[in-house]
């Protein structure tokens, strides 16, 4: 039995040691918002942050996640799905199918926290999750919404306040 520390709840779970971590998350734990794209970590569906990195959990082992370790999916990110990313992906509209999105915004997430105003390039070279759907320009506009660095289009409706969480 393993012990994990998902979104801040410890996990007991019964799993064998080369399971990838994307599996216990999503049939043991439940928590779906983490989605299997490739299974050979090229994607970025399955993203997570593993003790405040993005990683890849369709090929992490479970039985190499130590009790400490802190794992946090989308569900996790924020309460009420109130993070200012989540904020700027639904001011501009950003998913098409949404499939890949908790990966992208986990990625999103994990490049402001080391670099709070990335350029577009930054944010090209940080970003490597594949999109089906082609939505590069949105994701970019959104990375760059949420860190203040662009506003929400004219008439979006959107103000930097609220993607930012605070009043509007």
């Amino acid at each position: 039995m393993a012990k994990l520390n998902i979104n801040g709840k410890i996990h007991d779970v019964q799993a064998e040691s080369d399971t990838p971590l994307l599996w216990v998350i999503r049939e043991q734990v439940g928590l779906t918002g983490t989605k299997y794209g490739c299974g050979v970590a090229q994607c970025g569906a399955c993203s997570v942050h593993l003790n405040g990195e993005v990683q890849r959990s369709c090929a992490i082992p479970v039985g190499s996640i130590k009790a400490t370790d802190l794992i946090v999916t989308i569900e996790g990110l924020s309460p009420g799905s109130s993070h200012p990313v989540q904020n700027a992906w639904l001011a501009l509209d950003v998913p098409q199918c949404g499939y890949c999105q908790s990966g992208q915004i986990m990625a999103a997430v994990a490049l402001l926290r080391k670099n709070p105003k990335p350029t577009d390039k930054d944010i090209d070279d940080a970003m490597t999750n594949i999109c089906r759907c082609g939505t590069y320009q949105r994701i970019r506009a959104a990375v760059h919404l949420a860190a203040g660095t662009r506003t929400a289009d004219a008439g979006s409706g959107t103000s930097q306040a609220q993607v930012r969480g605070g009043p509007t």
